[in-house]
């Protein structure tokens, strides 16, 4: 992490011209004696900077002096900080790190890099999985996620899930990949609109600037997009109670198609679930009925009777005998 406070400090200088050491622990939360250590170890390093003596002193590059970190293009920059941002699996410290590196950057750079790194969302689980799956991102994700950086509104040839295809002008909002599946989420003239990138056909850019949503946030936008989606995909809910030591197994075979309420006078907890139909539901429900207990819709439980019913039958027919289960005992030697 000291590599990338140093680039800072340096970038600092560079923005500033003069800088004290307490402005330096105050920008990158250390204190004032590792601030200095940190501008003595740049003047060690070679770097032409140099301290002033005094009220109004403070940590100068001599002649103003720059450095190739200013030659950074556009496209490196915005490279740079997609690593603050939160599609990335970098540490939280060097998230913090890039992120206090932007403010340092030449001014034209500035609101790309702070774009890129809120452009993207990473969301690995599948739509209904609990399984992860990876694989190459699709054709048009790097034009498509310039344009949202850029904030300029693109031009679509689009095929939907019917296979008809059309042309429609969006305004990029950000880029989220579900699972294997990478999608642009957009404002239009109807409102918010997702479309998933591999059916995009072609792409062109306009000039013409995006009309973001005041107080946009991809994160949070993306989150209502899939719970409307899953709603759409779970459209019953059960009602029911379950011991506290069933919570956990239905967390785990779940996930969150389970919502949590309170607890009962007799200490179970209400829950609901969510599923596609009555039928599916029941299945999936039938192995929890040592910490479950259904209580509406009446048409689960009838479901769940018929295949309590449909259990006894089978291994009641098929089970051993009774001295198969139980051998006579073996007489002591």
């Amino acid at each position: 992490m000291r590599t990338d406070r140093l680039v800072a400090i340096l970038l600092l200088l560079q923005r500033r011209e003069q800088v004290t050491a307490a402005e330096v622990a105050r920008e990158l939360e250390v204190s004032e004696r590792t601030a200095r250590r940190d501008l003595d170890a740049l003047a060690m390093a070679g770097v032409p900077v140099y301290s002033m003596q005094g009220r109004s002193g403070g940590w100068r590059l001599v002649g103003g002096a720059r450095t190739d970190l200013s030659g950074l293009t556009a496209s490196e920059a915005r490279a740079l900080f997609l690593v603050a941002g939160p599609a990335s699996a970098a540490t939280p410290a060097v998230k913090a790190a890039l992120r206090k590196l932007v403010h340092a950057l030449p001014e034209p750079f500035r609101a790309q890099a702070e774009a890129a790194a809120s452009s993207l969302v990473m969301d690995p689980q599948r739509w209904g999985s609990s399984r992860v799956e990876h694989r190459p991102p699709p054709r048009f994700l790097d034009e498509l996620q310039d344009a949202v950086i850029r904030g300029v509104q693109v031009r679509l040839d689009y095929v939907d899930r019917r296979g008809t295809e059309t042309e429609r002008t969006v305004h990029p909002l950000g880029i989220v990949a579900k699972g294997p599946t990478w999608y642009l989420v957009t404002n239009t003239d109807a409102g918010r609109r997702t479309f998933r990138i591999d059916r995009v056909s072609s792409v062109e850019p306009t000039d013409d600037p995006v009309h973001r949503p005041e107080g946009f946030d991809l994160a949070e936008s993306w989150r209502e997009i899939a719970d409307e989606v899953d709603r759409k995909r779970t459209p019953l809910e059960v009602q029911a109670v379950c011991t506290p030591e069933g919570i956990g197994k239905l967390r785990m075979g779940l996930g969150d198609r389970l919502e949590v309420g309170g607890s009962t006078i007799d200490g179970r907890i209400e829950v609901v679930i969510r599923g596609y139909n009555e039928y599916a539901l029941a299945g999936e429900l039938a192995g929890l009925v040592e910490w479950l207990e259904v209580t509406d819709p009446p048409g689960v439980r009838d479901h769940l009777t018929l295949i309590g019913n449909a259990l006894v039958e089978r291994y009641n027919r098929d089970s051993p005998d009774d001295s198969c289960l139980n051998p006579s005992p073996q007489p002591t030697q």
